[in-house]
């Protein structure tokens, strides 16, 4: 028997020996107590670390908030574990799914140049672009402005409402149109409206720079009394300063009868009150006669101030001419791409680290500290499942390809700055060559009154859009709504828009293998 393991032997009697003495016996019942607290330790940090994991969101693609960060990504580490695989649809994939069927597209394109398939190109071209409008089912159209409005006189004025309309052009645009029913509930002169300077849109425009102010009191002449301004007495009355005025903060969506109840005594009693702010502050539903007002508003009285008419109208020409080959009538896109838009979101596309670092600059920039309140849980990819991120210009171009427009497609992009718009705007350009903007149809000199004024910029996308023989909206928002509705009033109820189900969209961007035959037949638009 070897040295070591005769030494081995007496030891391990010894710790058999519950009764034995010495230093043996001490020992070996020391070291039992220290493996038995390095067991209770490592237990405790186990279960310490998967309660850490569970508290903090550990699915991948989880984003937590935090006091140092605002958008953490958080990827659960599991020896001897693979990750699950991330749920269809879940992450960004469509710039690979454009790779593998660019080449079938552009064969397509090249195809459709030919002499011997431009009949049918220009057949199909004819029966998409060219057609007239689709006739809806059911009842016939009626538009919301009808003899309903006719008064044979205004009564004497209860006082003067003053409101404050904050958001972008469309929702200063509600706010407006709300404000004039408002004012008819009242049966107050309403002072025009003063607009609030967003922190996300930063625009100083007054409502002279961007809506026709004489046409706008002229064509509500019969209905509410409007003015540019309070009278000299009134603002005497409250030293000027138009803080002092009592502010009847209202809830969004109050009812007529709220005015009525609580906002009318106080007019009777002081002779002016104002709302601030009023973004959607009436109801959706009110008694017919005031529905017609707010669209005797919205289609009729707000014009926009002749500069922005020029332009745009000229801007619809150039467009119309752009498109020859589809008689004059093109496609036009609400591109939502904009970096406070995908910051907003929450979600995430294939941009990595550098992405991140920059949406998390644009989330604290814009919303100070809003999405780094204790509890905030962001999910980027249950969004995209969810069908709540913006599509990217590559996929809007996809989307219009698998539909079969094809590259002989005027496209006009109504949009703000696009984020990375370099790298993303590229492939659009090369699915359609005759892509067009304001900056690419408008002079540089032209733009100039405009620059830094996102209401007039987007004013001028909307005239565009309004008279395009397709509109395709992205992302949802007030510009799309009214949008839409504008257009169905123009062309008598029928109007053609693409509306794409982005919980189906996602499935099939998220396949890297799909053939250009399947991708055309995916009906999900």
């Amino acid at each position: 028997m070897s040295l070591a393991a005769s030494m081995r032997k007496p030891a391990a009697a010894a710790w058999r020996r519950p009764g034995a003495r010495g230093c043996g016996g001490g020992g070996a019942r020391r070291r039992g107590a220290v493996v038995l607290l390095l067991a209770l330790a490592y237990a405790a940090g186990t279960l310490m670390f998967l309660l850490a994991g569970r508290l903090s969101g550990a699915d991948p693609g989880v984003e937590v908030a935090s006091s140092s960060s605002s958008s953490s990504l958080l990827q659960p580490r599991r020896r001897g574990h693979a990750a699950a695989p991330p749920q269809p649809g879940s992450v960004y994939r469509s710039h690979l799914v454009f790779e593998r069927l660019w080449p079938a597209m552009r064969d397509d394109a090249t195809a459709a140049a030919s002499a011997s398939s431009l009949s049918s190109s220009a057949s199909w071209r004819r029966s998409m672009l060219m057609t007239s409008q689709y006739q809806n089912s059911g009842e016939p159209w009626m538009p919301c402005v009808n003899n309903r409005l006719t008064r044979l006189g205004l009564p004497p004025s209860n006082g003067y409402l003053m409101i404050e309309a904050n958001g972008g052009l469309n929702q200063q645009r509600l706010s407006i149109c709300d404000a004039v029913a408002v004012a008819s509930l009242l049966n107050a002169t309403l002072v025009i409206p003063t607009f609030h300077l967003n922190s996300v849109w930063r625009d100083s425009s007054k409502f002279d720079d961007i809506f026709d102010e004489d046409h706008f009191i002229e064509t509500l002449r019969e209905h509410v009394r409007v003015v540019k301004k309070l009278p000299e007495d009134v603002l005497l009355r409250f030293n000027h300063n138009i803080s002092s005025i009592s502010n009847m903060r209202t809830k969004a969506y109050s009812s007529p009868k709220h005015y009525v109840q609580k906002v009318l005594p106080k007019l009777l009693e002081l002779g002016v009150v104002r709302i601030a702010p009023f973004s959607n502050r009436l109801a959706q539903s009110v008694p017919s006669n005031i529905q017609a007002l707010r669209c005797l508003v919205n289609y009729h009285a707000l014009r926009y101030a002749e500069p922005i008419r020029t332009l745009a109208d000229d801007l619809v020409v150039r467009m119309m001419k752009k498109s020859s080959l589809t008689g004059g009538k093109y496609v036009s896109v609400h591109l939502r791409f904009e970096e406070d838009m995908v910051a907003f979101s929450c979600c995430t596309y294939d941009g990595g680290l550098k992405e991140k670092t920059e949406m998390d600059n644009a989330r604290e920039r814009s919303w100070r500290g809003k999405f780094r309140r204790h509890g905030r849980v962001i999910n980027p990819e249950g969004n995209r499942r969810n069908g709540k991120c913006p599509l990217t210009p590559l996929e809007v171009g996809m989307m219009l390809r698998g539909m079969g427009f094809d590259n002989t497609t005027s496209l006009y992009i109504a949009s703000g700055k696009i984020y990375n718009s370099e790298k993303y705007m590229a492939p659009l350009h090369q699915m359609f060559p005759l892509l067009a903007t304001k900056d690419s149809l408008a002079l540089p000199e032209e733009l100039a009154q405009f620059k830094g004024h996102s209401s007039r910029l987007a004013a001028l996308d909307y005239t565009v859009c309004v008279q395009s023989e397709v509109f395709v909206t992205t992302q949802g928002g007030n510009f799309p709504h009214f949008l839409m509705g504008h257009r169905r009033y123009l062309f008598g109820g029928n109007a053609r828009t693409i509306k794409p189900d982005k919980r189906k969209l996602v499935l099939s961007f998220d396949d890297p293998n799909i053939r250009s035959v399947v991708w055309s037949n995916h009906h999900t638009f």
